[in-house]
């Protein structure tokens, strides 16, 4: 990477650079004079490129010239097309990926009996169908006064997480509302689980009961509301036997090898693929170096970087598995009639991301450079240590409860033009540039954009510095922004017909 007062080369081979500020028409950038007004986050070219050529960004083209441009130029969605189209074929060429040392360390989790490991001890209310969810409010209001306000402190806190479905809902959506809400019972971040049910949904009690397989009385308990004359005051009695138990857990020392985080970008900018998603790919590698996990979702943001994780697949069944995963999602446009790649939103496009591969060869870096070890169908939970990928949509709700279904503690959340969005479970939320963090500190979590504006910064100490911060936020010791402002949302992701 070659770094300038005023712009960012990324790779020796780019023919584009990033501009680290707004800069005007004659204005001087890496020895070239600029022709055109330039945002912040943009790309200006370095070279001539002819009408057809590729633009090169991160090493890789990024689409192509659709007339010629001369140095010193804006390259953007005004003169910069897509290469990608239709549905490809996939050779595996396997690549050398990264083999850190083997690492220890530790956090302060929760074990539960089943031996998976929290790193919050609360209790979660889970509603079968969205006709409950303002009982489930109520609830959760009262009960987190009695039991985590006034320094009480009993357990971490009392949450629901409200929907609309759990009824009315036909084939693959019906189990996708099934399969997410089941692993949200089971996950280990809730001490105690109450699940809420109105009794004459599709997704009703005794039919959920048969999808969720085991469960600890003392941890799981049901309510169906038609079934009781006051619901509120019936699901506070079983939210104290909830508490009762929960409360039973302490903290203790676990190995950070239990630790699994989830992998995701949202209002991404020109800089996302710069600071705040190579950080991430940093504490990605380093956490399984330390024997932990990542997943990496959001499959329509790999469409033209996709070759890259392909090549790191640990083996051809792998490979096999993520060509799937890809194609599938592809087809998935293509059921409905919808262009393949519809993107980047307008808000990339004003951070400076001009095509999909742009954005793509930014957003996967947050995988890091270690092996692909396995691939999860949407409802799946993480089985295997190190990185995996997880079928699923970018939409920034959809995707967070995606993660946290998948088993996700906590998830690495990047951005560039800002969201106060949250998972069920801790969000961190890092940011592309400084001026956001500055802008929206009750949003962000880390500034990654000190990469840009300090010439002392160094990636690797930064990343050491972001990872003790990420062990603080494991053992309670930190709390994130969507803790402290209560911003926790669930989506599930839709995909056929509603009655």
């Amino acid at each position: 990477m070659e770094k300038g007062k005023s712009a960012i080369k990324i790779n020796a081979c780019d023919n584009v650079v990033v501009l680290l500020k707004n800069v005007a028409y004659g204005d001087e950038v890496f020895g070239i004079t600029t022709r055109d007004d330039i945002p912040m986050g943009h790309k200006m070219a370095v070279a001539p490129i002819a009408k057809g050529e590729n633009l090169v960004k991160y090493g890789y083209p990024i689409g192509h010239a659709t007339a010629d441009i001369l140095p010193g130029q804006h390259v953007h969605t005004q003169n910069l097309r897509t290469n990608l189209s239709g549905i490809l074929d996939y050779e595996y060429r396997p690549e050398p990926v990264l083999a850190l040392p083997k690492k220890e360390g530790t956090f302060q989790g929760f074990v539960r009996e089943n031996g998976r490991v929290g790193i919050r001890n609360e209790i979660w209310i889970v509603n079968t169908v969205g006709c409950v969810n303002k009982i489930a409010e109520k609830i959760a209001k009262i009960a987190n006064k009695r039991y985590s306000g006034n320094g009480s402190g009993r357990i971490d806190g009392v949450f629901t997480f409200v929907h609309p479905y759990g009824c009315s809902q036909l084939g693959g959506d019906h189990v996708h509302t099934q399969d997410l809400l089941k692993n949200m019972v089971n996950h280990p971040n809730a001490g105690g689980v109450l699940v809420l049910g109105l009794g004459c949904e599709n997704n009703n009690i005794p039919e959920f009961k048969k999808v969720l397989g085991s469960w600890d009385d003392n941890r799981v308990k049901f309510l169906n509301t038609q079934d009781v004359g006051n619901d509120v005051e019936a699901g506070l009695e079983l939210i104290d036997e909830l508490v009762r138990h929960a409360e039973k857990f302490e903290r203790q020392e676990v190995s950070i090898a239990n630790l699994v985080i989830g992998l995701k970008c949202g209002g991404s900018d020109g800089f996302s693929g710069i600071t705040a998603n190579p950080l991430v790919g940093r504490i990605s590698d380093e956490l399984i170096a330390h024997g932990g996990t990542s997943i990496l979702t959001e499959v329509p943001e790999m469409f033209g970087a996709e070759t890259i994780l392909m090549n790191r697949c640990v083996d051809e069944g792998i490979f096999d598995k993520t060509v799937k995963l890809v194609n599938d999602f592809k087809q998935y446009f293509m059921r409905y009639d919808q262009e393949i790649y519809e993107n980047p939103s307008p808000g990339n496009k004003d951070g400076g991301i001009s095509t999909l591969e742009d954005k793509s060869l930014g957003c996967t870096q947050k995988g890091g450079r270690s092996g692909v070890v396995d691939v999860l169908d949407y409802g799946d939970v993480v089985q295997k240590c190190g990185l995996n990928l997880l079928q699923g949509p970018g939409n920034d709700i959809v995707a967070v409860s995606n993660l946290t279904a998948a088993g996700a503690h906590m998830v690495l959340f990047t951005t560039g033009r800002g969201t106060p969005l949250g998972a069920p479970v801790p969000t961190v939320k890092v940011s592309s540039n400084s001026q956001l963090a500055s802008h929206k500190a009750d949003w962000i979590d880390f500034d990654a954009g000190v990469l840009l504006g300090n010439e002392n910064a160094d990636m690797e100490i930064l990343a050491g510095e972001f990872f003790r911060y990420l062990v603080s936020v494991a053992s309670g010791e930190t709390k994130t922004q969507n803790e402290v402002y209560d911003y926790r949302e669930i989506s599930i992701f839709k995909d056929g017909v509603t009655l």
